[in-house]
């Protein structure tokens, strides 16, 4: 099968072939539709060591395909069915894994392969697709989990305001869970206005840009300060920045994967009595949630999907995106119609 390799620390992804997995008992082989291109891969493949990131490994966690060959233990998917894959693999059997939240189960791992034709994961990561949403779209469930799972930490109560540091896929479907449960203002910042237009389109009810004046901006267009500040980049010092901007008792969500260590003072945060909590993966009934959220609305997620590219195009389209570029959520959507009969 064809597939896309880390090679290493400063060298771009490569395109090469290696053979196709065979499903374990407990497995389904999944030939993948499309899988998303994650800022946490770009984080993984400057860092490898940290994520246990090694040499010709395949990324890829935001995937979902079709149903190609079942292991002999699994009795509730069968060819041909349309799945998104959850990416965290727990045991199955602990009591984290039996609530649904295999994130938290002692063993769980963070799984790839989504950068190939095939792929072989647990069938209890997957879940059947809504009969009317494309296949391909299917790939956004796991991002717009983690922002559902970012919301429901957050506490958020009809009528709060909302600040999120950040106009990168997941603030931005951060805004539309917050809107969706009932904000009264979603104020989406960043450090220039390239996604303006699509934050207004997943629900956001203001931009602004970050920096100094943010505060100043952010009273302009709500009236008032921010209840729920998230931040949602992972750079150095924006907790810091978020407690700072955040309302006395208010909360601040600490997204990003910020990498490296941090800055921060804690007396912002101490003399607003602020409540400091962080985000990370989502449960299963999260991502059945955010498959739910992908069918019709107002708003839509697939409002992030700012372009779809074969495996050709992926190592010059990774690079870009290292340097800010205006895509967004860019899908790859490589033909992977090859038979393995």
């Amino acid at each position: 099968m064809k597939a896309i390799f880390f090679d290493g620390v400063g060298q771009p992804l490569s395109v090469g072939e290696r053979a196709a997995p065979e499903p374990a008992a407990d497995e389904i082989l999944l030939r993948i539709a499309a899988c998303g291109i994650c800022g946490s891969d770009l984080h993984m493949t400057e860092d490898p060591k940290t994520f246990g990131l090694k040499q010709y490994d395949v990324l890829g966690h935001e995937f979902a395909g079709e149903v190609i060959r079942c292991g002999s233990a699994v009795s509730d998917l069968k060819p041909g069915d349309r799945v998104a894959v959850a990416p965290m693999r727990g045991c199955g059997h602990c009591d984290s894994c039996r609530r649904g939240e295999p994130a938290w189960c002692a063993h769980m791992r963070l799984i790839g392969g989504g950068y190939a034709e095939f792929a072989t994961v647990a069938a209890r990561q997957c879940r059947v697709l809504p009969d009317d949403l494309p296949l391909a779209e299917g790939a956004l469930a796991e991002p717009v989990a983690v922002a559902l799972h970012c919301v429901m930490r957050s506490g958020l109560k009809p009528g709060d305001r909302v600040l999120i540091l950040g106009a990168g896929p997941i603030g931005l479907l951060v805004a539309f869970w917050a809107r969706r449960h009932g904000a009264r203002d979603v104020i989406v910042a960043d450090i220039n206005r390239h996604q303006q237009e699509r934050a207004a389109a997943i629900g956001a009810t203001g931009f602004a840009l970050s920096g100094p004046g943010l505060a100043d901006e952010f009273r302009t267009l709500t009236g008032g300060e921010a209840d729920i500040v998230f931040e949602c980049v992972g750079k150095r010092g924006l907790i810091d920045f978020a407690c700072r901007l955040v309302r006395t008792h208010g909360t601040v969500v600490g997204v990003g994967l910020c990498v490296g260590g941090d800055d921060w003072d804690p007396f912002a945060a101490l003399s607003k009595e602020i409540r400091l909590v962080f985000a990370v993966f989502f449960n299963m009934a999260e991502f059945e949630t955010a498959l739910g959220a992908l069918g019709p609305g107002r708003y839509r997620p697939q409002a992030l999907i700012s372009g779809q590219i074969g495996f050709e195009d992926v190592p010059d389209t990774f690079e870009a995106l290292r340097r800010r570029t205006t895509q967004c959520k860019v899908l790859i959507t490589a033909d992977a119609a090859r038979s393995l009969d």
